[in-house]
């Protein structure tokens, strides 16, 4: 019920605002971005661990470490008069692998997602002041997400998932902005669930200075009901990022971050958290730009 009622209310949201701008909407055509590709890859190798176990010298009796983490963000974007239609494909991978000086070796994934997002937005009003400007309109999105591997505690992930709800975006400073209610046909276990509720996401940009920019990023999503009750089944989820792209060599940027996600069990109280921090070789292209008319 909730779910509806949030759906309605983005709509009528909506609907009081005047349909202009559409005479503006200058760009159309293909728009086929790299938002961001990045690698993120540290190694420790310690050697003889073992004979100095009980030596005061971390760095000659930890243990061996590799992580690596990689990051793809891709966009097809198709502007006509009156809408867009949005293609994302967002892959996002990581591993930890630790090996002890007694040669045991333990191998644990930090994150895992295949996602493949499209959606339909309607031009329906545009901005050119406030907040540097952005567009903005009802939207409607289709959504597929799943794992390149499981976990050994559980099955792959696939989810289809489909939004109904308002969006801004195309801003100086705003580049996504979205509020939505959302359905979810749940197919990790047989037979499937499926899933209602509500999410908003936002994404902001500031150049600095040139060759120089901050990018700010949250996700919240919260499950109000199932068909069917699992004991993995999450509350809500909540996920924040910030980023610092500086470019070193042309698209080329070093960018530290800090990423934050956390999730609540329905099935208990103890909510789970990871905070990463770290450095990352990230690239970015625009490979088709949009035409103005």
């Amino acid at each position: 019920m909730m779910t509806r009622i949030v759906c309605m209310l983005v709509l009528l949201g909506m609907a009081w605002l005047p349909a202009v701008g559409q005479e503006n909407n200058k760009k159309q055509g293909w728009q086929v971005i790299l938002n961001r590709a990045s690698l993120d890859l540290s190694s420790t190798e310690v050697k003889n661990a073992a004979a100095y176990e009980n030596f005061p010298e971390s760095q000659l009796n930890s243990d061996s470490q590799r992580v690596v983490k990689g990051h793809l963000d891709i966009n097809a974007n198709y502007f006509a008069r009156h809408f867009v239609w949005g293609n994302e494909l967002l892959l996002d991978y990581g591993k930890t692998t630790l090996k002890s000086y007694d040669g045991e070796q333990t191998t644990n994934e930090n994150a895992d997602t295949v996602q493949f997002t499209s959606s339909y937005t309607q031009r329906l009003w545009k901005n050119d002041t406030f907040l540097g400007g952005f567009e903005a309109g009802p939207y409607a999105s289709l959504a597929y997400q799943t794992e390149f591997t499981s976990s050994d505690a559980s099955p792959l992930k696939k989810v289809l998932r489909g939004a109904v709800g308002v969006k801004i975006y195309e801003g100086t400073y705003i580049k996504k902005f979205h509020l939505a209610g959302f359905t979810e046909d749940d197919f990790t276990y047989e037979p499937s669930s499926v899933k209602y509720g509500w999410e908003t996401g936002l994404e902001i940009q500031h150049i600095l200075r040139e060759g120089v920019k901050a990018v700010y990023s949250a996700m919240f999503r919260d499950y109000m009901y199932q068909t069917r009750k699992e004991p993995t089944d999450l509350d809500y989820v909540f996920s924040a990022q910030a980023r610092l792209d500086v470019n070193v060599l042309g698209e080329l940027a070093v960018s530290p971050f800090i990423e934050y996600y956390t999730g609540q069990a329905r099935a208990f109280g103890k909510r789970g958290q990871n905070l990463y921090i770290g450095v990352s070789l990230s690239f970015s292209h625009t490979f088709l730009e949009p035409h103005n008319i």
